[in-house]
């Protein structure tokens, strides 16, 4: 700063010099008035560099004033900050020192109060040896004196009752260890009906039921003779070129497709419905339609399988079995559409073994695969698993778990997954929804005689009705050969029996009647 003044005091001198040349030179060089104008002015020029460089002077001094003003405040600022945090460093160091002071205090009472317990253990320790010195002597006369009276040493009185002891250990260990198996039992099963019932009602799906024989109804009887044309060749040129047979009888307005294949009943029957509404039908046209409905019916199969793998998020599927599953569509077992019933047994696979803690993915992409033999044991010798095992294999399914269940849903081979036992699970589970398959007369009436011959063989049943489908057994028991609580229990055990003994969908259920008649005659 005081730089910086003396600076400008010499650029003011310097100024101040300059002009003094000035004048000087122009004195010299000029004559007469020009001397006399140049030296006034000089004398201008000399007075207006003294005002200019005073003024530099005071507004330099002035300047320096502010800057030492400020950095006067600034640093009297700094050291009022400074003395505060002293001062607050200060008080947390005494507020330390305090509670320093107050816990050396209690460390001082605390160690007084520990050597006052000290003294008491030790005290009470004297006095414990003292008893147990006593207690030993009067135990050793108190077991001369049983040794004399029962006759035996310690050592055989101590054998003999650990004898009773591990007999008496056994029993309740054998008792404790029934009462936890009964109890684990009937946890799991209970377990599993839980599981299997939310599957259930998580997944409820619509039945699908088809017939293996197909119709065709036809405007008239004149329609049956174009369709087995001159001495039988139009029927004939149909049969052999769909792979199916042709009933024509005396039924009116029905023609029927029969085949063991469902593919070909489906192909012939499209075919039919064609040439019925075309109303042309001679070899030549019947050729044309069944090679556009072959094509047609294909297009389908690709559809539906694809339809059926984007509903169930399988992915890396191999074409072929996307292929072959959409045939499945066209295949029924007991009249349960096959393609329908392996969605729901996959969906019914994963939330088992969700349930479970297992990969739900993987259950339901074998469960949805676990029927892909049934596409193809038309054409194929062998059981639909293992033709679905070898086809899945063949086609890129490399996983131990698919290959398995599909392989070993019905028992043909040992389950080595969980996932195996799971598919089998939800198989009897979608085949065993009321509706989902129909059941022959034969069977049915079967089923009703056997459960009413079960109930007829308990003592004291007089009578035995099936009711309800199947669904419910009414049993009539004589009152007075059975008691209200030997009904309850006839119940159970007919209930039993029947879970045992028969194979039927969803649950019967089991009504014990006992009825007490009082009459009397008034004369």
């Amino acid at each position: 700063m005081i730089a910086n003044i003396w600076l400008q005091l010499g650029i003011g001198v310097g100024s101040l010099l300059a002009g003094v040349a000035i004048g000087w030179f122009l004195l010299r060089a000029m004559t007469g008035g020009t001397l006399r104008l140049a030296k006034k002015e000089s004398d201008q020029i000399i007075s207006a560099a003294k005002i200019e460089g005073d003024s530099i002077k005071q507004k330099i001094e002035l300047e320096s004033e502010r800057s030492a003003a400020k950095h006067r405040k600034e640093l009297e600022a700094e050291v009022s900050v400074a003395h505060e945090e002293l001062r607050r460093d200060q008080a947390r160091i005494a507020k330390r020192e305090d509670g320093l002071d107050q816990m050396m205090d209690q460390l001082s009472n605390r160690e007084t109060k520990l050597d006052t317990l000290r003294s008491e253990i030790d005290n009470q320790t004297e006095v414990l040896e003292r008893d147990r010195e006593e207690f030993s002597k009067e135990r050793g006369t108190l077991r001369a004196r049983l040794e004399e009276v029962s006759g035996m040493s310690s050592e055989e009185a101590k054998g003999q009752l650990l004898e009773e002891v591990r007999h008496d250990s056994e029993h309740e260990a054998n008792e404790l260890m029934q009462e936890i198996v009964d109890d684990a039992t009937d946890r799991a099963k209970s377990k599993s009906r839980e599981i299997t019932l939310q599957a259930i009602q998580r997944y409820a799906s619509d039945h699908v039921s088809e017939m293996t024989v197909r119709s065709v109804r036809i405007p008239s009887d004149d329609m049956k003779g174009r369709v087995i044309g001159r001495e039988g060749r139009n029927i004939r040129a149909l049969e052999q070129a769909t792979g199916v047979d042709i009933l024509i009888d005396d039924t009116p307005g029905v023609i029927s497709v029969s085949c063991f294949d469902p593919i070909r009943r489906a192909i012939a029957g499209k075919v039919l419905e064609k040439l019925v509404s075309d109303g042309r039908v001679h070899p030549s046209r019947i050729e044309e339609v069944v090679e556009s409905v072959k094509t047609d019916i294909h297009e389908k199969i690709i559809q539906a399988g694809n339809d059926a793998v984007m509903e169930t998020n399988i992915r890396g599927l191999h074409p072929k079995i996307i292929e072959a599953a959409g045939k499945m569509h066209f295949r029924t077992s007991y009249g349960q559409n096959v393609l329908r019933h392996s969605v729901e047994v996959a969906f019914l696979c994963q939330v088992i073994a969700d349930e479970l803690g297992l990969d739900g993915e993987l259950a339901r992409r074998c469960g949805f695969l676990h029927d892909i033999g049934k596409a193809m044991d038309h054409e194929i010798e062998g059981t639909h698993p293992q033709i679905g095992m070898d086809f899945c294999r063949k086609y890129g399914e490399k996983a131990e778990a698919v290959l398995n269940a599909v392989a070993g849903h019905h028992g043909d081979i040992p389950a080595t997954t969980p996932y195996t036992p799971i598919v089998m699970a939800a198989d009897a589970v979608s085949s065993a929804r009321p509706g989902a398959r129909r059941e022959s007369m034969e069977m049915y009436v079967k089923r009703l005689e056997q459960l009413e011959s079960i109930a007829k063989e308990q003592q004291g049943v007089s009578e035995s009705h099936a009711i309800q489908a199947g669904r419910e057994i009414r049993v009539i028991v004589d009152a007075k050969s059975v008691s209200d609580g030997e009904a309850f229990s006839m119940s159970k055990r007919i209930a039993q029996r029947i879970e045992e003994e028969m194979t039927f969908p969803g649950e019967i259920k089991v009504t014990v009647l006992r009825e007490i008649r009082a009459e009397a005659t008034a004369h």
